[in-house]
């Protein structure tokens, strides 16, 4: 039992800090790292049978993660996302688990709605000086550029996540 709760704390650890670094990477370079999500996936396959997650779980997360994967690449294949936000989007449906993949989902496309806006409005103001000699914040500003979809993504899931049985018998 305290082995499962240690595995709890260590996973919930590696998923916020791996979260968050997405999302900051994402506003800042445009771009999530293969790496970030390989890390994301292994930590998962190592942590959640350590944390006492069923098999039936397991698999039904797995499914769940398959699925929004799918509709993801489809959001890809007609340009509104990247592939770093299609991969990174079904990695964090496989740790919040089927339970939990409608509400995130959800919310994902709540916060980008309002991310999305206040990028629109951002590019619609005159950036003061110190800002045009830094260059993601310029990218940002420009008028046509993508959205950092992956903040959206983050959000979502840091907002989602403490209802998950990963952070359940931890408060």
């Amino acid at each position: 039992m305290a082995a499962a709760i240690i595995a709890k704390y260590i996973a919930s650890l590696c998923f916020v800090v791996a979260i968050i670094w997405a999302g900051a990477a994402d506003l800042v370079t445009m771009q999530i790292r293969n790496r970030l999500i390989l890390f994301l996936l292994t930590s998962y396959a190592v942590f959640a049978p350590l944390s006492g997650v069923g098999w039936s779980e397991i698999g039904w997360a797995v499914t769940s993660a398959g699925g929004i994967l799918l509709f993801m690449f489809v959001l890809f294949g007609f340009g509104w996302v990247g592939g770093g936000d299609a991969k990174l989007a079904a990695v964090v449906a496989l740790w919040l688990g089927a339970d939990h993949t409608l509400a995130y989902v959800l919310h994902t496309a709540l916060f980008g709605g309002i991310f999305t806006i206040l990028i629109l409005q951002f590019r619609l103001t005159v950036l003061p000086v110190q800002c045009l000699t830094v260059p993601w914040i310029m990218r940002l500003h420009a008028p046509g550029g993508g959205v950092p979809y992956g903040v959206a993504i983050a959000a979502a899931a840091l907002f989602v996540f403490p209802a998950t049985h990963w952070m359940q018998t931890l408060a």
